[in-house]
């Protein structure tokens, strides 16, 4: 399959053919028909991976004190190499995707075979998502209307934060795609809302959605603006979801805001506080995790472990089905927010022009998929996965019968303690990973023949009697099973 992939040492971004992923427990395999571009983030991130060391360290000051941390503790030279271990790795692009159901892990009850189903899977033709980071896409709602479910759910979790009642004056700093849908979703909870930005056409956009704007652009005083908007009071709630290393978005939402205000952070800004502005008003500052409870919590997101709705009512993905459900009664505008459509095969052209003057003024861009008309995928669809786990290097020539050594596992302690001692020392047959992407970063940087996701398949396929030895570098508790097929299959392992 292929996925776009982000060098953070070159700055390359790629449209890459690597193994697709395999079904896990907990999990659903999803064939990818649409995926949002999130304009900002991923801005951020093309950008990162093209600037030199200096700037890297520049935008990056907590990462260097870490650095600094590793040298004194660990040594200049592993520090080094671990660096450049970090910075070799390329990272998937994108966290918004819809897409059908092909398959389903063991203990999946919620979903089915056919399932149109939005996730957080990356830029890529197909996904393997963990349930909880999915949800079932209603009747009426269109693949390019759901795709903006993710950035919908981020907003709804910033507001959510901020608690805002029927009536409240309400600021958005910053009318991105996230600021845009907060100002949709904030209207639809019957708050007054001011929309703060630089760009004339976003805040026509804010304009049509319902709210009063300010032109930061043209000198205007966004706080003067939000006392009149408040009718002196102040504003009851600043939301921030502006992108900036200024620490002027959190002195002027502290300086707009009543007694006793709540601002919220959902976007990146200058975190220098003034503790006057927040002692005098006893305002309340809060940053949003993301797309709600759950967040980076293995015991949810890994394995599946729902929260109980009655202490937890909004987890993330109870926010993307409320998300959904705005867009079928049809209360989120996102035909507006649409910039354009662009085919998976040539979305290299717009990354390529994120960096470029007009790309700021880019709001949503769609990625449409091969078969992306087709409700449900028939059984040749279905299987191609697993056709396609085994993504072969032509370059290199494998005779058989030949004696090689295949490694089970892909992470750190192979790639930095194994791997490089073994290089050029003896051939590399395939490399297994649970994630496809570790798979073929490890094919490509250390010479193996194959790449695959599933070790059941290297010891199914073994033409013309290829053997060899099998390393197995896992995590220490998934060493048995596969200690027993490699010996069932006569292999010798280590």
């Amino acid at each position: 399959m292929k996925q776009i992939l982000q060098s953070l040492k070159s700055g390359v971004t790629e449209v890459a053919e690597i193994p697709a992923p395999g079904t896990s427990r907990g999990q659903l395999l999803i064939h990818t028909t649409r995926t949002l571009i999130s304009a900002g983030t991923e801005r951020m991130l093309v950008g990162f991976g093209k600037a030199n060391l200096l700037d890297k360290a520049r935008q990056q000051p907590d990462k260097v004190k870490m650095v600094i941390t590793k040298v004194r503790t660990d040594g200049l030279m592993p520090t080094v190499n671990s660096v450049r271990n970090k910075l070799d790795q390329p990272m998937p692009l994108g966290y918004c995707n819809v897409g059908v159901v092909a398959d389903t892990g063991a203990g999946v009850t919620t979903f089915g075979v056919g399932d149109r189903v939005i996730s957080n899977g990356a830029h890529a033709q197909v996904v393997s998502v963990p349930i909880n980071l999915c949800a079932r896409i209603p009747d009426g709602v269109t693949d390019d209307e759901a795709s903006f479910t993710i950035l919908g759910a981020i907003a709804l979790q910033g507001i959510r934060l901020v608690a805002p009642t029927l009536g409240e004056t309400v600021v958005v700093t910053g009318l991105g795609l996230i600021g845009l849908l907060a100002v949709q979703l904030l209207r639809a909870a019957g708050c007054r809302v001011l929309g703060l930005d630089f760009d004339p056409a976003k805040l026509a956009l804010a304009r049509e959605f319902g709210a009063e704007t300010v032109d930061l652009s043209a000198g205007q005083d966004p706080v003067a603006a939000a006392i009149s908007f408040s009718r002196g009071r102040g504003v009851d709630a600043v939301l921030i979801t502006a992108a900036t290393q200024s620490n002027e978005p959190m002195h002027q939402a502290a300086l707009m805001s009543r007694q006793r205000g709540r601002i919220v952070l959902v976007g990146v800004v200058g975190l220098d506080l003034v503790r006057e502005d927040f002692y005098k008003k006893e305002l309340t500052f809060q940053v949003s995790s993301s797309y709600g409870p759950g967040r980076y919590d293995p015991s949810y997101e890994e394995h599946g472990n729902d929260y109980p709705v009655g202490f937890v009512r909004w987890t993330e993905q109870r926010n993307f089905e409320a998300c959904l459900h705005l867009m079928k009664t049809g209360q989120l505008n996102l035909g507006a927010i649409t910039t354009r459509r662009v085919p998976f095969a040539e979305s290299l052209a717009v990354y390529q022009e994120l960096l470029g003057e007009g790309a700021a003024r880019e709001v949503g861009v769609l990625l449409e998929y091969p078969g992306a008309g087709t409700r449900t995928p028939s059984p040749a669809a279905v299987s191609a996965p697993a056709a396609a786990v085994v993504s072969r290097n032509e370059n290199r020539r494998v005779s058989a019968p030949v004696q090689r050594l295949d490694v089970i596992g892909a992470g750190n302690f192979a790639r930095t303690m194994l791997l490089p001692h073994l290089k050029d020392r003896v051939p590399f047959g395939t490399v297994v990973n649970h994630t496809s992407l570790s798979a073929n970063h490890v094919k490509a940087k250390f010479g193996f023949a194959d790449a695959a996701t599933d070790y059941a398949r290297l010891f199914d396929r073994a033409p013309g009697g290829v053997s060899g030895a099998v390393l197995i570098a896992t995590r220490h508790h998934l060493h048995a099973p596969i200690v027993q097929a490699a010996l069932a299959a006569n292999r010798h392992l280590f």
